[in-house]
């Protein structure tokens, strides 16, 4: 199942630097690690803000949410998950 993921990162002003590039670093990876799967199928930056517009390609809602709630990031994400399905007119 295709989900479009939109991530808007809030990281509270006090968390301190080390702790800040700690946690960027882990969520690197870990995204880094969905991409090689094939889970995490397309990741684009929103211009200007520390945001993100995602594509996910996991099996079911339960498995997108477990995928989420495993980012190092996500206590300070604001997620917004739309559901995808195939277009007709879509030639792919």
């Amino acid at each position: 199942m295709l989900y479009m993921v939109e991530m808007t990162v809030e990281l509270p002003t006090d968390l301190g630097a080390e702790k800040t590039e700690a946690l960027i670093a882990a969520e690197r990876n870990y995204a880094q690690e969905l991409q090689r799967q094939g889970k995490w199928r397309h990741l684009w930056r929103v211009t200007g803000r520390y945001a993100n517009v995602s594509i996910f390609d996991v099996e079911s809602h339960d498995a997108l949410h477990e995928t989420l709630i495993r980012l190092p990031l996500w206590r300070y994400l604001k997620i917004n998950v739309t559901p995808l399905s195939k277009h007709p007119s879509s030639i792919d």
